[in-house]
């Protein structure tokens, strides 16, 4: 690992930790093995550093995908559902901090989330083609049914921590369920395999 990439590293850590006011570059150098020259020959400021740190962990955050022609479409959005939610879990405590910083710093806070664009608008995009192939009925606002899976998913990751009792199941469940659900509720004209736990209620 090359000194830029520690000091992206480092960057992400001690933001994660202390937020941008508490980044400082001598915190940072000192995390990454390096002196703030070193940071300053690489990035020339903190805020630039920042910026790249966040763009940096960003792409790796957000890297779900879902298939251009839907084959399968239970399959395909439970395993975009489950990776998405295991990088939100993994990522959890940046994220917060990036909440937390968004009135002081909102550039941040949208920095850290930009790429999650792209990953909306192929969900926006496959749900299109559900549509377009009569896989799913009825009337539903495309913008909502994507912003409702995703939501989900960004709920319980952030708050099956502090509020335990409404999570009674485990991840992988509550995942499987969110999916299963999210299809009946667009009219997914699809085999949805009925949870253990709602067969057996």
């Amino acid at each position: 690992m090359d000194s830029r990439e520690q000091l992206l590293h480092a960057a992400i850590k001690v933001y994660s930790v202390s937020g941008v006011r508490g980044a400082t570059t001598k915190r940072i150098a000192q995390e990454a093995g390096v002196n703030e020259v070193t940071l300053f020959r690489h990035f020339g400021s903190k805020d630039v550093l920042m910026q790249e740190a966040l763009r940096w962990k960003a792409q790796a955050l957000f890297t779900s995908t879902l298939p251009v022609e839907p084959v399968d479409p239970y399959a395909e959005l439970l395993a975009f559902a489950q990776n998405h939610y295991d990088a939100l879990s993994k990522h959890r405590d940046l994220i917060r901090v990036s909440m937390g910083e968004f009135a002081e710093h909102p550039e941040a806070t949208q920095m850290a989330c930009r790429e999650a664009e792209d990953m909306d608008q192929a969900m926006r995009a496959y749900l299109a083609r559900l549509r377009e192939k009569g896989w799913a009925s009825g009337e539903w606002d495309l913008d909502a049914a994507t912003s409702m899976l995703l939501g989900t998913l960004f709920s319980d990751v952030m708050g099956r921590d502090c509020m335990p009792q409404c999570y009674p199941f485990s991840p992988e469940e509550g995942v499987r369920q969110y999916v299963a659900l999210f299809l009946r509720s667009i009219g997914a004209d699809v085999h949805v395999p009925v949870p253990a736990r709602a067969a057996h209620s």
